[in-house]
């Protein structure tokens, strides 16, 4: 039995398969040169995260394979129903990475609030020289407690976020068209908890209301956010993405930034990845991380794990 983790896996998702007799290849395969090294090593397994792609030519040309592993949530560069159809399994690890996501948003948040993207980038340059200016530069920082924050998208990564954000005594207001509420609880180091039941709202009111947004969504077919919404927001909103590329107008964005219609935003993921648009790149405005969400040692081993079981359990391997 062998696995092609093409994107890599965690040690211990690693260990747990080899321990029940599963080869695991970590050998990283070109896209292109993908259906040649499946069929000549007869892949049982190909585990993917979200650089390479598993689309209906290697679902019809590699017989051997029966079951596709997404390490993490989306599976848009997976063919999932054609897959499923021709009646293999297809696996993914929708908890594992969610407070690593969240976690992220609010690094986003916090370095929007303190402008601390910014001034790593100044404080090199000009720190010895123009102390003083710099100092003044940044010194209108708002606090995030006390805020409205407006989860786009409330499922797994949604509800962690939801979680920060309540420890840190931000309102929380939330859009899913798919659900009406869901309680969010809330645990302390000391064993103790809170749930707090939170109910969805309409987009539009999301939009109107929140001082901060994030976006928690699948890929769609257009924006969330295009220029029509943004003329929605309130003046001087921080907005995050840590969910996929394509669900911001960057265009859009970048004069919404240069209109003062949003203060700033922090992005994860973008819509040209993995050659980013440069405007976006190098707005001062706008804090930047390569797509990171998911990738801490935890999540990772987390992820690493999950799909170990899943794929232990498919194949019933004790």
């Amino acid at each position: 039995m062998k696995v092609l983790a093409n994107d890599g896996i965690s040690q211990s998702g690693i260990d747990a398969l080899e321990k029940v007799g599963v080869e695991v290849i970590t050998t990283k395969v070109a896209q292109e040169q993908l259906i040649n090294y499946v069929n000549e090593h007869q892949i049982d397994v190909i585990l993917v995260r979200s650089a390479t792609k598993v689309r209906k030519d290697v679902i019809d040309t590699c017989p051997s394979v029966k079951i596709i592993g997404r390490g993490g949530v989306g599976m848009d560069n997976i063919d999932v129903a054609y897959a499923r159809e021709k009646g293999l399994h297809v696996i993914n690890t929708p908890g594992a990475s969610s407070e690593s996501v969240a976690e992220l948003v609010f690094a986003h948040l916090f370095t929007g609030v303190r402008f601390l993207h910014d001034a790593n980038r100044n404080m090199p340059l000009e720190g010895e020289t123009n102390f003083a200016a710099l100092k003044k530069a940044y010194a209108k920082g708002t606090e995030l407690r006390g805020k409205t924050i407006g989860i786009v998208g409330f499922g797994r990564i949604g509800r962690a976020v939801a979680k920060i954000a309540l420890g840190l005594g931000m309102k929380v207001i939330a859009a899913d068209k798919f659900v009406d509420k869901s309680e969010v609880r809330v645990d302390f180091y000391n064993g103790q908890f809170i749930n707090v039941e939170i109910e969805t709202q309409p987009l539009e009111d999301i939009f109107k209301l929140a001082d901060f947004i994030t976006l928690h969504v699948p890929a769609q077919d257009g924006y969330v956010l295009s220029s029509k919404e943004f003329a929605l927001l309130k003046d001087g909103v921080g907005i995050v993405n840590a969910a996929r590329g394509g669900v911001i107008d960057e265009v859009a964005l970048i004069d919404a930034i240069e209109s003062d219609k949003v203060a700033f935003a922090g992005l994860d993921v973008f819509e040209n990845e993995p050659t980013p648009a440069i405007k976006v790149l190098m707005n001062p405005k706008i804090s930047l991380t390569p797509h990171i969400g998911a990738a801490t040692n935890e999540a990772q081993d987390r992820i690493g794990v999950e799909l170990a079981e899943q794929i232990i359990s498919i194949l019933q391997l004790q």
